[in-house]
């Protein structure tokens, strides 16, 4: 069942450009720059392929690995929410915490996914390159997909860009050729920022303890809380250090391995600043 998440055209696209990307770097524009035999070479090919074999496996670490499901026995605890009202806590709590769609319970930072047509344990998006969504057990794995692309994307992009810069183009630099490296320059160039752009933004939401989902309620719930005359904080926003090691894990050698989420709970329950207090 789970290798069907590979019969999608936006997941075989993005493993088509890993394999277009890896190609051209290692045996067109690496050979034609310094050669793949010379130290300089060899140093090039075995750095870019170790890097693009982790973001190759965290693609596949992301793509197979279920985000998350809601666990059939649970139910909220209503005693400890905070979101009780005044005139009938339980009754107001159990309805914000159900989901009619899946008609079960659903625990915190949980959202229901229109395409995967059931709730995801701390839902971030659905993404339609890997086919799945990004949830509580394969988030380390989007963020390493996509620390590995931005990676390599800048390392190609630096190859391409020496490679024409040393390359004799009064000789050999036909018009077909010069499109070609013209192109693949452009090609990098773009997948650098908008991967770079991406990451930032995913660093940005980690040391923040949010996920894309809660970053947009945050905006809402400041705007509200601005009307009443009230500061609004992330209840799930505890400290960087905290908040990157509840994602990451606390050894931060194993932050770059996709597979490594020992340090993960069951993902129905996180601390909250009212926890710390």
């Amino acid at each position: 069942m789970k290798l069907k998440k590979f019969l999608s055209i936006p997941v075989f696209s993005a493993f088509f450009l890993m394999c277009f990307v890896y190609y051209i770097t290692v045996f067109v524009f690496i050979e034609d720059w310094v050669g793949l035999q010379t130290s300089a070479g060899s140093l090039n090919n075995a750095i870019f392929s170790f890097v693009a074999s982790l973001c190759l496996l965290s693609f596949l670490v992301g793509v197979l690995t279920d985000p998350g499901r809601v666990p059939l026995s649970y139910i909220p605890d209503v005693e400890a929410s905070s979101f009780a009202s005044d005139q009938d806590p339980k009754k107001n709590v159990l309805q914000s915490k159900y989901c009619d769609k899946c008609a079960a319970y659903k625990p915190p930072r949980t959202h229901h996914c229109r395409v995967c047509k059931r709730c995801i344990l701390r839902m971030d998006h659905h993404c339609l390159w890997i086919n799945n969504c990004v949830g509580y057990w394969n988030y380390k794995a989007f963020f390493d997909l996509i620390l590995y692309a931005t990676i390599g994307s800048i390392h190609s992009m630096v190859i391409v860009i020496s490679c024409t810069r040393q390359k004799d183009w009064s000789n050999s630099g036909t018009t077909p050729l010069k499109i070609f490296y013209v192109a693949c320059g452009l090609m990098t160039l773009a997948l650098s920022v908008t991967l770079g752009t991406l990451l930032g933004w995913h660093i940005y939401l980690i040391t923040h303890n949010m996920t894309t989902i809660e970053y947009y309620e945050g905006i809402r719930a400041t705007w509200l809380a601005k009307k009443s005359g009230l500061n609004y904080r992330h209840p799930f926003n505890l400290s960087v250090h905290k908040n990157i090691t509840s994602v990451l894990g606390p050894n931060i050698l194993k932050w770059f391995c996709p597979t490594s989420t020992s340090h993960l709970k069951d993902g129905v329950s996180f601390p909250t600043l009212r926890d710390s207090a």
